[in-house]
């Protein structure tokens, strides 16, 4: 009996096995941030995050190796173990060649700035969804949940020099979008394109999966229409650095929104969903729509590993 070689396993079995690897990766990891959080600071700041007693010594320093060590480096690691062990192919699931027109980096830039009011549409729409009465239960925890991580986020974000900036631009912005780009764009959309045989099942399946795997149903919508967005940057260029850059364009301009209204140098704060009129959404929907055009005409144009894009 021929041995079926382990990069022609089914998309199914991939799928399971990349959940695995995963979940493992992330449980062992968040074992090993609370270690250290335990070492460093104490246990008490493990239960002063529980309660979200955000005026307890050192909880800062705790949020960020939280978010560094439980969180960033085991979504960063569990992808490039799975795309390097499990199916023996990093180059077809990850997409790491550098082979791209980089004319498209500065188109991914404006599609990115420009998705600004589509995204503020969304969340909006997003806000209104309503579970039924039966199910109110799950709503109240939900909010509660999105809360809690919001009153986490914001004590992270809590910024007060230019150097705290720059340090959550590098931890939230680059490293963040380098990871989830790694895991979504890169390991799960390729599983999601062999299954499917359909590239824009693969990638708004995968946005799905990407937005649920933040846990925010009210930042449902906009978190999926964003990773739909970077999905057919990855696909239409057959690299994962552009995804990556809008990623970053994204968080890093979010970042440094938040210093600068906390700094009362702008007066929008970056949590306003009412920016926007609908003139603003329209003429957000039209200029991406050119745009994205633009950017796989750009990409087609362009043999990247030696296949033509389309």
């Amino acid at each position: 009996m021929v041995k079926r070689p382990v990069n022609q396993m089914t998309p199914a079995l991939q799928f399971l096995l990349f959940i695995v690897v995963t979940v493992v990766t992330i449980i062992v990891f968040n074992l090993i941030g609370l270690g250290v959080i335990a070492g460093i600071y104490g246990v008490g700041v493990i239960k002063a995050i529980m309660a979200l007693d955000f005026a307890a010594p050192g909880l800062t320093g705790a949020l960020y190796i939280l978010q560094l060590i439980s969180t960033t480096i085991p979504i960063f690691l569990a992808p490039i173990f799975f795309a390097g062990v499990v199916v023996k192919d990093s180059q077809g699931y990850l997409k790491p060649t550098i082979k791209f027109p980089w004319m498209l980096i500065i188109v991914a830039f404006f599609i990115t700035m420009i998705s600004s009011p589509l995204i503020e549409l969304s969340g909006n729409i997003n806000q209104k969804m309503v579970l039924p009465e039966f199910l109110k239960g799950l709503e109240r925890w939900m909010k509660d949940s999105e809360e809690a991580a919001r009153r986490i986020t914001m004590a992270i974000l809590k910024m007060d020099s230019v150097a705290d900036c720059i340090k959550n631009v590098i931890l939230i912005g680059l490293l963040t979008a380098i990871a989830e780009e790694f895991m979504f764009r890169g390991a799960l959309q390729t599983i999601m394109q062999r299954w499917t045989k359909n590239t824009h099942a693969a990638i708004w399946i995968t946005a799905a999966l990407f937005s649920a795997f933040h846990m925010e149903f009210y930042g449902f919508l906009p978190r999926m229409l964003l990773g739909a967005m970077f999905g057919y940057f990855v696909a239409w260029s057959g690299s994962i650095w552009p995804a990556i850059w809008g990623h970053f364009v994204n968080n890093g301009t979010a970042v440094v929104a938040t210093y600068l209204y906390q700094q009362k140098k702008i007066t929008i704060s970056p949590d306003d969903q009412h920016v926007f009129n609908y003139a603003g959404y329209i003429f957000s929907f039209i200029i991406i729509i050119i745009l994205l055009m633009v950017y796989k005409k750009i990409a087609s144009a362009t043999e990247v590993n030696g296949e033509e894009l389309g």
